[in-house]
Order: C-alpha cells, then sequence, then structure tokens
C-alpha cells in the first residue's frame, strides 16, 4: 500500500483491532472477500487478517474494485476534515465566542455530531479549542504590549471581564502579573528521595506546577524568574504524600491538581497523554493522529519534552514510531522504570 511514512502493515493492523479512531483518514481497510473498504475503526466485525489489504484513501481502495463501507462512511473523513479546518478559520476569525449550533450549521452537521467530530480531529471541543486560542494569544500579547488592557483587546476579548472570566483556573495569576514573569506568585517547592531519583516538587494555591527528577532549586528559579519561591517542609506532607505516591506506583491514577499551561498545541498533546490508560503506550505519530495533526509527529514529541510535571502527565508512555523509547528528559533509565512499574 501507500500511505504515509509513519505506517507500516503491522501498525495498520493493530490499529484496525483497536478500532483505532486517531487513523480514520490515513489509510482505508480493504476486505477483499466482501469488496469493501472501511475506516480503521470500524464497528464491524473484524475480517481474518488474509483477507485484508490496506489502501491510502478511498479513491486507490475504489480503483482496486472496492466500494465503500456503508456502516462507517469512510469518505465521509474527508469531509470531516474540510468541515473542522473551516470551522477552524472561523473561531479564530471571530472576536466573539461562536455557538456551536452556529458552527455545525455552517458545516452541515447537527450539533452533538459536529461536537464529537472536531474533538476527535483536535483533541479538544470547540469551545475549549477557541478558550485555548484566545488564551494563547493573550499571552503573547502580555509579552508585547505595555499596558494590560491593550493585550486584552489585542487577544480578541471584548471586555476585560470577558478576559478574567476566560482565564480564570488556566493563567494562574492576574494578568499583570503574568506581563511581569510571574511577579508576586508563591510557589512552594519542596524535594524528597524517591526510588527513582530525587524528585523536586513545586506547586501554586492551585496545584503542581513542577514535578522533575533530579533538579534541584536552582533549576525552578530559572523556570520561575520573578516568582518568590518558598522551601516547605511541615506543611508539604499532604501533597508531597500523594505525588510520591504515583512515582512509585505510576498506574494508581491518583488525582493531584496541576498548574499548568501550554500553546493549544501543547494542552492537545498533554490531554491525550493524560487519557493514555496505564499499561499502555502510543507512538508520537498515534499521538498526532488522535489530536488530528497527522503530519506533526516531531512537534509532538516537542510537546512530550515540554511537560513540565514529569509522571503527572505521563509523557513516558509516548514512544517513537518504531517502538523505540525515544528521549525523555531525566534518562531513558527512569523512563523504563515507570513503564515496568506501570506493566507489572
Amino acid at each position: 500500500m501507500t500511505m504515509d511514512d509513519t505506517i507500516n502493515d503491522i501498525a495498520a493492523w493493530d490499529a484496525v483491532l483497536r478500532r483505532d479512531r486517531g487513523f480514520d483518514g490515513r489509510f482505508v481497510t480493504g476486505v477483499l472477500t466482501t469488496g469493501i473498504y472501511c475506516r480503521p475503526s470500524c464497528a464491524a466485525r473484524h475480517p481474518a487478517r488474509g483477507n485484508v489489504r490496506f489502501f491510502a484513501d478511498g479513491a486507490a481502495a475504489r480503483a482496486a474494485g472496492l466500494r465503500a463501507c456503508k456502516r462507517c462512511l469512510p469518505d465521509d473523513v474527508a469531509r470531516d476534515e474540510v468541515a473542522v479546518l473551516s470551522a477552524i478559520k472561523a473561531i479564530q476569525a471571530s472576536e466573539e465566542p461562536l455557538a456551536l449550533a452556529a458552527l455545525a450549521a455552517e458545516c452541515g452537521y447537527s450539533p452533538a455530531h459536529f461536537q464529537r467530530v472536531f474533538t476527535r480531529h483536535t483533541g479538544l471541543s470547540p469551545a475549549a479549542y477557541a478558550r485555548a486560542l484566545r488564551g494563547e494569544r493573550a499571552r503573547e500579547a502580555l509579552s508585547r504590549e505595555p499596558r494590560v488592557v491593550d493585550a486584552i483587546y489585542e487577544a480578541g476579548f471584548s471586555a476585560p471581564s470577558r478576559f478574567y472570566g476566560s482565564m480564570k483556573g488556566r493563567i494562574g495569576m492576574d494578568p499583570s502579573v503574568w506581563k511581569n514573569k510571574g511577579a508576586g506568585v508563591d510557589i512552594h517547592w519542596t524535594q524528597s528521595p524517591t526510588s527513582l531519583g530525587l524528585l523536586l516538587v513545586a506547586w501554586t494555591d492551585r496545584g503542581v506546577c513542577r514535578l522533575s527528577f533530579n533538579e534541584g532549586p536552582e533549576a525552578l528559579a530559572a523556570r520561575f524568574p520573578a516568582a518568590t519561591l518558598h522551601k516547605a517542609d511541615t506543611d508539604a506532607a499532604t501533597i508531597l504524600a500523594g505525588v510520591i505516591a504515583e512515582v512509585e506506583a505510576p498506574a494508581t491514577g491518583a488525582a493531584i491538581p496541576l498548574d499548568v499551561r501550554g500553546t493549544a498545541f501543547q494542552e492537545a498533546v498533554w490531554k491525550a497523554l493524560s487519557e493514555i490508560p496505564a499499561g499502555e503506550t502510543r507512538s508520537y505519530a498515534q499521538i498526532a493522529a488522535s489530536i488530528g495533526k497527522p503530519k506533526a509527529v516531531r512537534a509532538v514529541g516537542s510537546a512530550c519534552g515540554a511537560n513540565p510535571v514529569a509522571v503527572l502527565i505521563p509523557c513516558h508512555r509516548a514512544l517513537r514510531t518504531d517502538g523505540t523509547l525515544g528521549g525523555y528528559a531525566y534518562g531513558l533509565e527512569i523512563k523504563t522504570e515507570l513503564l515496568k512499574r506501570e506493566s507489572d
């Protein structure tokens, strides 16, 4: 078959067995005995492997004499992509939040179905995508504009009150404080030995903002140069206990609040990482496909590297497309051990 370089027959068949929607649109599955081609995620009963041939797209399958499955409608994937791209352009161009119903109607979908289509392609709902986009614009504007109010309007907010409401719980600090590189923000930190090495944990009043191995307070100060850092001792017991438990047994899935921010793309990757079940892994290519960016394989790797809270956002579950470990900020020994603990 002719597909992109990140997929071979083994990876394609594995995606079919998992009914992985992240691969929809990247190839189709042709069943020679029935003369039908399907999406990888088709809910129909799996055919015998010997009866399957993979094609780059529906056109290639039709050229081989196959017809589209009436259950999964594989040719609609292209229509979905066009609809999502159109909606993204509309969101980017609008100065006001766009109603889901209006976006869906413009693309010819019902609101519920379009919500599912958009989320499958981008990793975020239309509303969450719009919030992330405006948040990213606001952070960029705050770094350029001398007046916070100017930055708010430049980012596309109609009034400061809308900005504050939208960004509540996301930036983790007031806009003027963000403008001044975190000045006035209190970050508490502590270190503790673990079986994987010395652990640094830092948190604000909203949640953990940094978790790293074999890193000292100097690195924390470089990351948050204008914040006020407090070495925590006796008051760190509760949060530290939960974090250490997650490090020592990463399959527990402890509910630990986070105070982390990234670009819209990074947040989509981090969300996808957090949805990988403990004991399983995904390739960079699979993650890229799951957030609707199948060609952004390298960018996914970069987003994994930018993860500020090791283990809590499980970037150790991301592998290269060829199945090798790839990189890890704290060394492959720790990544290997985390994966081993989850699989035991």
